[in-house]
């Protein structure tokens, strides 16, 4: 039978039941929604897990999509959204509405704003409370929130893997010299078997920076600086910078970390159109294919369905110059103002799915369409973004059918 996660089931099913209610005269069959295919939605489970996982699976995509905080539950006093849906509308892309502002550090010494509220802007209150600004003097990113599907796969990715993808000093001469993160991390996180270490910081491939070492801590993070709800893993309350009693139980952190961990990977549509092949051929040849990485691998998982496994998501995971037009004066780790995490391309055609109809593509959302996406590249992908800029108009369509295909 196929899935049809607590979202889903409101946004497909609710609608023909109240036609049906109001039209009791007529078989309530004539008004159902059929559940989409599994390759038009991102959210569901990765094949192949047990019965157990499968009952975590649900348990964590309920606390994800139907758990709304309130007052009385640990919400705020400020925040930025009062539930984990809010930002990530059935496990995809936000929009400008949900984007997050983040601030207050320019260079790798660190954030100098953190009594002040940073690194998040709470940009909501409740009654009584002030929101957050952004104190004078900080520099601040926007942070549209991504995509959830397949973070497990990309959570398995070796260190071992990532280093050898990187090429800080571009001794191929390809233009190309990504870098990997490498940041402190938080002491509940569990470090892996095999993982790189720097003067005490480790390779980092979370978020928009890739600040963040693995779901566990970007889960609590998340919980923490954008709910404003305090954890065993995050106690301090964002607001009175105060250690709290926790106001969410860890079994629902590692819950939401396991949905996450075990949301299936997008699925690739229209593989065999002949536009879209030429499209995959281009993509390669103007050298998109040097940041975006078409196949990685996950090492060893207790989870079967994740363990050993090739995936597609179209990322090196590495840090890259992308140009004075893309520095927002804000950094995290030991990435540059100027340095962007590769985003994985998965899921990307899907993208207008959760974003009212519309692309809100880059770190924050600023282009419209694939195409100014594209045309906002610059630093290391200026050689990529003039070569399309080369292609005939035919060209290009196959290539912008084929990142639709994703």
């Amino acid at each position: 039978m196929k899935y049809v996660s607590p979202y889903l089931k409101i946004k497909f099913f609710l609608k023909p039941v109240m036609v049906c209610i109001g039209l009791l005269s007529l078989s309530c069959s004539n008004f159902e929604t059929e559940a989409p295919d599994d390759d038009q939605i991102l959210d569901g489970p990765l094949e192949g897990l047990t019965y157990e996982q499968n009952r975590r699976f649900l348990a964590g995509d309920i606390a994800f999509n139907d758990e709304i905080f309130f007052s009385q539950t640990g919400l705020g006093p400020t925040f930025v959204a009062n539930s984990c849906v809010a930002c990530h509308a059935g496990d995809g892309r936000g929009t400008p509405s949900t984007t997050l502002t983040r601030f207050g550090q320019v260079d790798e010494t660190g954030n100098q704003f953190l009594h002040l509220g940073g690194p998040q802007l709470q940009n909501r209150s409740l009654p009584g409370y002030m929101p957050e600004q952004i104190p004078f003097g900080a520099t601040f990113s926007k942070f549209t929130p991504p995509a959830n599907t397949g973070l497990g796969f990309i959570e398995l990715v070796s260190d071992a893997d990532i280093l050898a993808m990187a090429d800080p000093d571009d001794l191929d001469g390809d233009g190309i010299s990504g870098v990997p993160n490498w940041n402190h991390v938080p002491g509940y996180v569990i470090i892996s078997q095999g993982a790189a270490e720097q003067n005490g910081k480790y390779i980092c491939r979370f978020g928009r920076k890739g600040a963040a070492f693995d779901l566990l801590q970007q889960t609590a993070t998340a919980y923490n600086q954008d709910i404003g709800v305090t954890s065993t893993f995050e106690p301090l309350d964002s607001y009175s910078g105060l250690t709290g009693d926790p106001e969410v139980s860890d079994a629902t952190i590692r819950n939401v970390v396991f949905y996450l961990q075990t949301l299936k990977a997008p699925i690739p549509r229209n593989q065999n159109d002949p536009k879209v092949l030429q499209g995959k051929a281009l993509f390669t040849q103007i050298q998109c294919a040097a940041c975006h990485k078409p196949q990685l691998q996950t090492g060893y998982s207790p989870v079967q369905a994740l363990s050993y496994k090739a995936f597609y998501p179209y990322t090196d995971l590495l840090l890259h110059d992308m140009g004075p037009g893309l520095d927002d004066g804000y950094t995290e780790g030991s990435a540059k103002t100027y340095e962007w995490r590769t985003p994985p391309l998965w899921g990307l055609g899907l993208s207008p799915n959760s974003q009212g109809g519309n692309f809100f593509l880059m770190h924050d959302g600023r282009a419209r369409s694939i195409e100014e996406a594209i045309q906002l590249h610059g630093g290391e992908a200026a050689g990529s973004r003039s070569r399309y800029n080369q292609l005939t108009q035919e060209e290009k369509q196959a290539l912008i059918k084929f990142l639709n295909s994703l």
